[in-house]
């Protein structure tokens, strides 16, 4: 009796094997079996990585089970051994590899099918990796990236500083049909005004002091992929018109040249400012809002998705613990109560910082925070500016209304009155005298006298 045996060894820890084993049909108890052993060591903290790995591992148990079922059906059956003369074992042996195939078929789809599974899932652990929490208010977050990532429309995130834009602005793109390209991102503030121009559109040799060579800019850069602009708020008015052109015509020129460079890039922009009193204070343009607010994001803030806490105070731990190579064991009860009820104005990224802080001091394996760190929310002086705040501009009003009314005598209405200089309508200068408290007579009085 000869045996001939077709491996295909996964050299990856944990990995299983796939053997097939032919054998004549004298040896009954041990029939032809086609065996497929996927091992994986998943704990109870799963990480992408394991999930990984167990996707490339049935992809090449489907890999070589492709290449078994090409080499079976053109076999010689005098490979196996047999007497080609014994017409029954010739047909009884022709009949148990088919069985085989058949059985490895059924395997392989099988296979495949759980691939694609585990695949669709790395792709979701992936996309959200660093958006912890189970927080109805982060769900409806997520809700809406997984919807809008596939439509390639413009994304307009809002939110508190510190709240996480980015990291949803890469969601999006992951989860995007541009996933494969780059995603490039600028931050809008952090670049001197008279450089952001050449930063997102790049600048021919010579353009200006300093360009010493031609330079691709960001929208080049990040062509087919995905351009994150955060900050955009704080963009200068000409920046402005130029971003507002290339979403509309997606076209632009470099900074000093002539020829107009086509582009498709998707644009994810991200503020912490209030666009609209931008706009009304002029600062903002509002035909640019609105190229950018075609499906706005507002990004919660860490004091309205509290029940996160626990968990991002958990995730922050175990990663600083395992880059300082510490052993966390446990949280101190007080150090929880403590950061939950804390008011975090500066989102997640103070409460990071606060985590890897008290990890660089920690010298226990039970994890606990100065109380220092979190002084009183400065809630109660920010209410107070907030309070001084409108105070002064009234006063500040109070003042240049009554100059105006000095100056015109008393009066409100007519071409040289007080309404006029100040380029007002009378009514809403009357209101605003009304509330002031301001006796319009007694300038009447002093000009008189």
């Amino acid at each position: 009796m000869a045996t001939h045996t077709v491996s295909f060894q996964d050299h990856h820890q944990g990995a299983g094997s796939l053997d097939l084993v032919r054998q004549s049909p004298h040896a009954r108890a041990e029939r032809l079996h086609p065996r497929a052993k996927l091992r994986t060591c998943t704990p109870s903290s799963e990480h992408l990585d394991n999930k990984i790995n167990d996707s490339e591992r049935i992809a090449r148990i489907c890999a070589a089970m492709n290449l078994v079922l090409e080499f079976m059906p053109t076999a010689n059956l005098r490979d196996s051994g047999l007497p080609t003369s014994n017409g029954t074992k010739h047909f009884e042996a022709r009949a148990i590899l088919r069985s085989a195939v058949g059985e490895l078929e059924l395997l392989r789809e099988r296979l495949s099918k759980e691939n694609l599974i585990l695949r669709d899932e790395v792709d979701r652990v992936s996309m959200f990796e660093e958006l912890v929490g189970t927080s109805p208010a982060l769900q409806a977050v997520l809700s809406r990236v997984t919807k809008v990532a596939t439509a390639d429309s413009t994304v307009l995130l809002t939110g508190e500083t510190g709240t996480g834009k980015e990291l949803v602005a890469r969601a999006i793109h992951r989860r995007s049909d541009r996933a494969s390209r780059p995603f490039v991102g600028v931050n809008c503030a952090a670049i001197p005004r008279d450089l952001i121009a050449s930063e997102l559109f790049g600048h021919e040799k010579g353009s200006f002091t300093g360009a010493i060579q031609q330079r691709l800019g960001r929208f080049e850069l990040a062509n087919g992929g995905t351009l994150f602009l955060d900050e955009v708020g704080e963009l200068p008015a000409e920046t402005q018109i130029a971003l507002l052109r290339v979403l509309q015509e997606h076209e632009f020129e470099r900074v000093g040249g002539s020829h107009r460079i086509r582009t498709d890039v998707r644009v994810i922009a991200a503020t912490n400012r209030d666009l609209q009193a931008a706009i009304s204070a002029g600062s903002f343009r509002s035909d640019l809002f609105y190229r950018l607010h075609v499906f706005p994001i507002e990004i919660p803030s860490l004091r309205e998705r509290k029940e996160d806490i626990p968990l991002l105070v958990e995730y922050f731990i175990d990663r600083y613990a395992r880059k300082a190579g510490k052993n966390i064991r446990h949280i101190n009860k007080k150090t929880l109560q403590l950061l939950h009820s804390y008011p975090w104005p500066g989102n997640i990224r103070e409460l990071q910082n606060v985590i890897e802080r008290s990890m660089i001091l920690c010298e226990s394996e039970i994890f606990s925070i100065d109380e220092c760190w979190l002084p009183l929310p400065p809630a109660a002086t920010e209410s107070k500016r907030h309070i001084e705040l409108p105070r002064r501009l009234q006063a500040q009003e109070k003042n240049i209304i009554e100059e105006a009314l000095k100056v015109s005598r008393g009066r409100v209405f007519g071409p040289l009155g007080a309404a006029a200089k100040l380029g007002v309508p009378r009514s809403t200068l009357e209101s605003k005298i009304k509330a002031l408290k301001i006796d319009k007579n007694r300038f009447r009085t002093l000009s008189e006298i």
